[in-house]
């Protein structure tokens, strides 16, 4: 088995934590980043270097915080310095709001958009000149099946973040394809347990439109919470999601999916995008750019 080098963000929990640990348990080179690793952060960072010489794994915690773009040259400068190179890049890192989207100023729906969004590119442009120079690599983008499936209200600005990711990553894979770095989108559906997505959420601040909301819709936000965890069934397992990461780490380039739903309440996604990326693959035919739809072999 090959072992590569993996930078993974938003690494401090939920499914950045479990996809780290799940990777160096394959045996790969992982950094976990993961911000205010001193502070903040510093018993996920603890975790992670326990579980490491427990499990005699390369599991280790770098800071990054991915809404600055100086930190995150110099967690890119790290794992360059210490392991040489990245093989594989992962965009994890994700921040979710719950309310009604009129209740969100423009400066938090900017704030959802920097951390869901921006931050990727940001990472890509500290990394990418690397794998684009060696004319390898794989990266991961870890989305949701809201930007294609049902959508409960009260999630708009997660939503909306979710799919300008989904977005990118769809125009990257082209971009990246002759350079020979591969690409993967991961689409998780809603998990009610085992990630705190939830619970860790952020609220609107405009908290006298909330209440002119919650006359309407009072009780929304639970009742949401409840019916997604009804759908989902009694076995869901969110460390799923970790495992297919593995897996396509581990398939060689080329043979990679494209997309991979683990969805548990089904909410339509898998459909919608399976329509719209052959529609994709259907157009760069026509347009004589189907080389574009794999990444070029060495």
């Amino acid at each position: 088995m090959v072992n590569n080098t993996v930078l993974i963000t938003g690494a401090s929990s939920g499914f950045g934590a479990m996809t780290a640990r799940a990777l160096a348990d394959a045996g790969h080179t992982v950094y976990a980043g993961m911000r205010n690793v001193d502070d903040r952060n510093r018993p996920a960072a603890a975790d992670a270097r326990d579980y490491a010489a427990t499990h005699s794994v390369a599991l280790k915690p770098v800071e990054m915080d991915v809404t600055d773009q100086a930190s995150v040259d110099s967690a890119i400068a790290t794992v360059l310095a210490e392991a040489g190179g990245i093989d594989v890049l992962i965009h994890n890192a994700g921040h979710m709001v719950l309310g009604p989207a009129e209740a969100f100023t423009v400066e938090q729906l900017a704030g959802v958009y920097d951390t869901n969004v921006l931050s990727t590119q940001r990472v890509n442009r500290a990394a990418l000149a690397h794998m684009r120079q060696r004319r390898e690599g794989l990266v991961v983008w870890i989305g949701s099946t809201s930007t294609r499936g049902g959508t409960p209200p009260y999630l708009a600005p997660y939503f909306a973040a979710k799919a300008a990711m989904d977005s990118l990553a769809v125009s990257y894979a082209a971009e990246l394809a002759r350079f020979g770095i591969d690409t993967c989108i991961v689409v998780p559906g809603s998990f009610t347990v085992g990630t705190n997505h939830f619970a860790n959420a952020g609220q609107a601040e405009d908290r006298g439109v909330v209440e002119a909301y919650e006359a309407e819709y009072a009780g929304l936000v639970d009742q949401v919470a409840h019916k997604l965890a009804e759908l989902a069934p009694d076995d869901q397992d969110p460390t799923e999601v970790a495992r297919a990461v593995v897996r396509l780490v581990a398939t060689p380039k080329g043979r990679r999916p494209f997309r991979v739903h683990i969805d548990p309440a089904d909410d339509g996604a898998e459909v919608v995008n399976a329509v719209g990326d052959r529609v994709r693959s259907e157009f760069y035919r026509r347009i004589g750019l189907e080389d574009l739809l794999t990444p070029t072999d060495g």
